[in-house]
């Protein structure tokens, strides 16, 4: 009862935003509103659902949660990278998939050591860290270099015609690309603690965790999300760039 009269007083920050947006007309109202229903429902069935993996600990259903959580982030993912680009889904989604399996494998045998490899309490609120911000870099990345390639048909062209493979042609926006998917990660680190406290840290603390305990998931947490990013980041770029190429070293727009 007094987790639910907490939620009722939380919304009414919401409220507030409502009615300053309607006060200074900026039209906002309806998206605020919908924005704050599909928060609040969506995070409620979220924790329903949770609560009994949690008590049921089976590791079948702990695996759906996590399939399902993979398929969202490789749809979005996709969905901000190209439609037109072939085998999208299954590239996104293995790339995905291979960084965040190869993350908690590591994360579980050498620093957590959990009992079971499916312990809820530690697997599913970290493979979603994870996957979100692979979902991201993905993302981030793949856009970068598929409007890149789109743009630069001449450029490519023109180092395929001297002698250069189709690796070595598209080498530099590979870089950029993928630069450009690490650079929110790796700004976050620069500054993590110094500009603001990381949403895990502060949980943690309003929770009653030791401000030490904390501040190292933390720093496991920036570290799991630096790998995991950098795998998924070349594994997109490099399927990508197969997509653009034929057979013959052909170059192929979408």
């Amino acid at each position: 009862m007094n987790s639910l009269l907490q939620l009722v007083w939380a919304l009414g920050l919401m409220a507030i935003a409502i009615a300053l947006s309607a006060w200074q007309r900026l039209g906002l109202e309806w998206t605020l509103a919908l924005a704050t229903g599909r928060t609040v429902m969506q995070l409620l069935v979220v924790g329903y659902v949770l609560a009994v993996v949690f008590a049921f600990n089976n590791p079948w259903l702990v695996l759906a949660v996590l399939g399902v959580m993979l398929t969202i982030a490789t749809i979005v993912a996709r969905n901000r990278i190209s439609k037109k680009v072939p085998y999208l889904i299954p590239l996104v989604g293995s790339s995905i998939l291979i960084s965040t399996a190869l993350t908690l494998l590591y994360i579980n045998i050498f620093v957590l050591q959990p009992r079971t490899w499916y312990e809820p309490q530690y697997i599913i609120p970290l493979a979603g860290i994870v996957l979100g911000n692979a979902m991201n870099g993905a993302a981030i990345t793949g856009e970068r270099l598929v409007s890149t390639l789109n743009s630069s048909q001449l450029e490519i062209e023109t180092h395929l015609s001297l002698g250069a493979t189709p690796q070595q042609a598209i080498a530099q926006y590979r870089r950029d690309a993928i630069r450009a998917g690490l650079i929110p990660t790796i700004n976050t680190m620069m500054v993590v603690g110094l500009v603001t406290l990381p949403g895990i840290m502060t949980g943690q603390l309003l929770s009653g965790v030791d401000p030490v305990t904390a501040a190292a998931y933390q720093i496991l947490i920036m570290f799991m999300l630096a790998f995991a990013t950098l795998v998924t980041t070349l594994l997109v770029t490099w399927g990508i760039y197969r997509q653009y190429f034929n057979q013959v070293a052909q170059l192929t727009i979408w």
